[in-house]
């Protein structure tokens, strides 16, 4: 059994901070991928950014504002958010592409998603 658990959503002014966190916990035998997508209401999940190994990709709508992180002894991945818009509002999705025990195939996760909530 591997698990994804997000943390940290909330509600924020436009302007203001969150991070959240995504700690992956279970079989694991090593994490490929990483990555933190958004889905507000009626819209489609889209990306936000992912990181590989110490590469990060973004989305233009974040870039500058969002950084994303990650702590490999942890199993965990960040997301610090400055300077957020009414537009940032979402369900944030933590997802990973991993290697499990005993099969050692590469599967994507899913965590439950945490709502983030940037008022005007």
């Amino acid at each position: 059994q591997v698990q994804l658990v997000e943390s940290g959503g909330g509600l924020v002014q436009a302007g203001g901070s969150l991070r959240l966190s995504c700690a992956a916990s279970g079989s694991i035998f090593s994490i490929i991928r990483m990555g933190w997508y958004r889905q507000a209401p009626g819209k489609q999940r889209d990306l936000v950014a992912t990181i590989t190994g110490g590469i990060t990709n973004y989305a233009d709508s974040v870039k500058g504002r969002f950084t994303i992180s990650r702590d490999s002894a942890k199993n965990t991945m960040y997301l610090q958010m400055n300077s957020l818009k009414p537009e940032d509002t979402a369900v944030y999705y933590c997802n990973a592409n991993m290697r499990t025990i005993p099969t050692m195939k590469e599967y994507s996760y899913w965590g439950q998603g945490t709502q983030v909530t940037v008022s005007s």
